[in-house]
């Protein structure tokens, strides 16, 4: 067997542990980056408790989830950056015809909603993330011809913005993110991750119902023209 066989069986395993619709159910919940209970990802997947807590079972064993306790709560997260750059890969390949359409008029608004704007674990998607990107390019502040790079204005933009970068993280400062609903990449990384948590903690994103959905505030609409020349009517 070669050393590229040799992989195969984790690979088969890591396949089958998200080749099932209730997990994957769980895992795609858990990309809004927040730790979720076990009862929460129950009720998110419409199966019965027990049911749900086999599945977590399989997918912290298997190193898809970490798991920690809080009395008598248990909840579980992404294991890592890694997971969610995965499962958001793996989303993106997904057929647009093969995808159920809403049964509701509140599935519509939802699946509405995270299209125009949602976190993907820890940095921004759908219209919104793709708009910021495609600002940030436009400016000369992040180039994406030879993959994702802040450029050394970007690097200034940040710190004039007041958006801390670390600097010594493992991760990448800028990685491209195929946006599964855009189909088109957004920015992730370090600096994805760092520019998400601004603009939650400046106030000009807040998160809106149980999913990963986000809305720009009148505040986020104002810093955004201002800062990245982002028209109001894209973020609506």
């Amino acid at each position: 067997m070669t050393a590229q066989d040799a992989q195969a069986p984790g690979l088969a395993r890591l396949a089958g542990l998200i080749a099932d619709e209730t997990r994957a159910a769980c895992l795609l919940a858990l990309l809004d980056g927040r730790a979720w209970t076990a009862g929460e990802l129950a009720r998110h997947a419409g199966v019965a408790a027990s049911t749900l807590s086999e599945h977590l079972g399989k997918l912290v064993a298997g190193g898809l989830l970490a798991e920690e306790r809080q009395g008598r709560h248990r909840y579980v997260r992404l294991a890592d950056a890694r997971v969610a750059q995965l499962l958001e890969d793996l989303a993106a390949q997904v057929d647009p015809r093969a995808v159920r359409r809403p049964r509701s008029l509140r599935e519509a608004t939802a699946g509405s909603a995270m299209a125009r704007g949602r976190t993907c674990y820890d940095h921004l998607a759908g219209r919104l993330g793709i708009a910021v990107t495609d600002a940030l390019t436009a400016r000369g502040l992040l180039r994406q011809d030879t993959g994702f790079a802040l450029t050394e204005a970007g690097l200034e933009w940040f710190d004039a913005t007041g958006i801390t970068l670390p600097r010594a993280d493992r991760r990448p400062l800028a990685r491209g993110c195929l946006d599964w609903t855009e189909r088109r990449p957004h920015l992730a990384g370090a600096a994805g991750a760092a520019l998400c948590r601004h603009v939650f903690d400046a106030g000009w994103c807040v998160r809106i119902g149980s999913e990963r959905a986000v809305r720009v505030t009148p505040s986020g609409e104002r810093a955004l023209a201002e800062l990245l020349g982002i028209g109001p009517a894209v973020l609506r």
